[in-house]
């Protein structure tokens, strides 16, 4: 059956404001290259019902599954992500059909002054152990609060008063309208994002060549080598987003440059190392690596947790 036939594509999308905004976006760019209509679907996942933690209620996955559940049964056409969220396991009949442009994959601190200007002891909210683990090697001294929830309510706890800072995905601020917010950016040197981070993920059913062909037209090829070679590291460590794994991959000058590091949750100590190759070896410069990292003890390190 033709995607043509059967009126606008239906795409699944979570229904906060920063998903729905960025799956807008999404269709928008595919109707403008294909001239396909496509409607949201709102789509309730678990993390979004959930008010733990991510690592105490399964970690990654648990902003997609419901998605691909509605994906596979028919009932949207395909499914937006953010690429972050994704686990690195593939699911049978599920493909990744797209991976666009990729936005700036970097962290933000959002507050009224910079890391290093903030007093001793400050409150700094995020609810990632890759952050946590990062923060404290960059200042032992602060106070690191557990939090959830969108990006406006983790917001609100700064001008509140409740917390001095808190730290999200730029992208994902650029994407609301938020990056007033923004204190500092940290650069990779500082503070690695995570594998994928600032990329988006269109998947479909496996057996959909016609959706999948259309879908490909907002594929971005150095986008799928660069967090293909960050995922490779994250598959390799089997670490979820529970684990204190940063990943960095850009393209300069034709070669492709990949560094990633795995942090003890105290921030005491951490692994970090870099690698460089030809984009089209994406997938074995990050497998390389993350056995240079294990050899080192990364392993130990991902188990430590206070």
């Amino acid at each position: 059956m033709s995607t043509g036939s059967r009126g606008p594509l239906r795409l699944g999308t979570r229904k906060s404001l920063m998903a729905t905004t960025q799956s807008q976006g999404v269709a928008d760019t595919l109707s403008e290259l294909t001239g396909h209509a496509v409607e949201l679907v709102g789509v309730t996942t678990q993390g979004d019902v959930s008010k733990a933690l991510l690592a105490q209620i399964g970690g990654t996955g648990v902003f997609v599954n419901a998605l691909r559940d509605k994906v596979l049964s028919g009932e949207v056409d395909f499914a937006v992500h953010s690429l972050k969220d994704l686990p690195t396991a593939e699911t049978p009949g599920i493909v990744l059909a797209a991976t666009p442009v990729r936005d700036d994959p970097r962290d933000a601190l959002c507050g009224p002054s910079k890391l290093a200007d903030l007093p001793r002891g400050a409150r700094i909210g995020t609810g990632s152990p890759r952050r946590v683990a990062q923060l404290r090697a960059l200042r032992p001294d602060l106070e690191i609060v557990p939090i959830r929830g969108n990006a406006d309510t983790r917001l609100r706890k700064v001008t509140d008063g409740e917390l001095d800072a808190v730290v999200l995905a730029y992208a994902g601020l650029k994407r609301i309208g938020r990056l007033d917010a923004v204190g500092e950016v940290f650069d990779p040197d500082q503070m690695l994002p995570a594998p994928g981070q600032g990329a988006l993920a269109l998947e479909c059913r496996a057996d959909r060549d016609d959706l999948r062909a259309l879908l490909g037209t907002v594929d971005d090829p150095a986008t799928r080598r660069t967090v293909t070679a960050e995922r490779t590291v994250l598959a390799v460590l089997e670490a979820g987003c529970s684990a204190p794994v940063g990943t960095y991959a850009a393209e300069v000058d034709e070669r492709l440059h990949l560094t990633a590091t795995v942090a003890a949750y105290d921030g005491g100590r951490q692994v970090r190392l870099s690698a460089s190759g030809h984009p089209d070896d994406a997938e074995r410069l990050g497998r390389d690596l993350a056995a240079r990292l294990l050899a080192q003890g990364a392993d130990q390190l991902m188990g430590e947790r206070e």
